[in-house]
């Protein structure tokens, strides 16, 4: 989802809508098409491994398409490749989603809380930028509404926030699910032509990344 198209993702109807595009190439992916090069590699990813990172929002009909499909692939990564997940904003009530994410990290709660949040979105259709809406999420995962409000203010998760906001700026990130692998190629659904061809595409860019 483009930042110009974010608004329409809240009155999309259902979960699967993702933009048809034209398929993948035959013998692999085409840079230009299928994935973009970054100018200037980006430095800094963990050493000896190849980073794959999902740059995605709770608010965005796309990215709850795509993570159940994300998800399994993720859980088959081999051990050289680590994957990341950076919540972004492009308006100002995304804030709040960005915060949540980083604070359900913070409490250890990504692994039994995050995937949760898409359907409370977008078939529940809570606004977790209202605060009645976030307690009732909390409650129905069985969080502590209070500790959840405080960790979303801590300086931990501003700090988190800060940093994930550097990083979509530094991959340029101007639309959402986007993937960036290993500090250098950038993918997404829409570029890819759908989820399947995105992991297909996602393979290929981390076996590009190793060499």
């Amino acid at each position: 989802m483009k930042r110009r198209d974010f608004a329409l993702g809240l009155g999309a109807s259902g979960l699967g809508g993702v933009l048809a595009l034209p398929a993948r190439a035959q013998g692999g992916p085409t840079e230009g098409r299928e994935y973009t090069r970054l100018a200037r590699p980006l430095t800094g990813g963990p050493a000896g491994k190849v980073e794959v990172v999902e740059f995605f929002g709770y608010w965005c009909p796309h990215c709850a398409a795509f993570e159940p499909t994300l998800e399994a692939w993720v859980r088959a990564l081999p051990a050289d490749v680590q994957f990341r997940r950076i919540p972004v904003v492009f308006q100002g009530w995304h804030e709040a989603y960005q915060r949540l994410y980083f604070a359900l990290e913070v409490m250890g709660l990504i692994g039994t809380v995050h995937a949760k949040v898409f359907p409370a979105v977008h078939v529940q259709k809570l606004r977790l930028e209202r605060d009645a809406d976030l307690k009732k999420l909390a409650a129905d995962n069985g969080i502590d509404p209070a500790k959840l409000a405080e960790t979303m203010k801590s300086f931990s998760v501003a700090t988190r926030c800060n940093q994930a906001n550097q990083a979509a700026a530094a991959w340029r990130i101007d639309g959402v699910p986007t993937l960036g692998v290993g500090g250098r190629f950038l993918t997404s659904v829409s570029q890819s032509g759908g989820h399947p061809q995105t992991l297909a595409v996602l393979d290929a860019l981390i076996r590009k990344a190793r060499t």
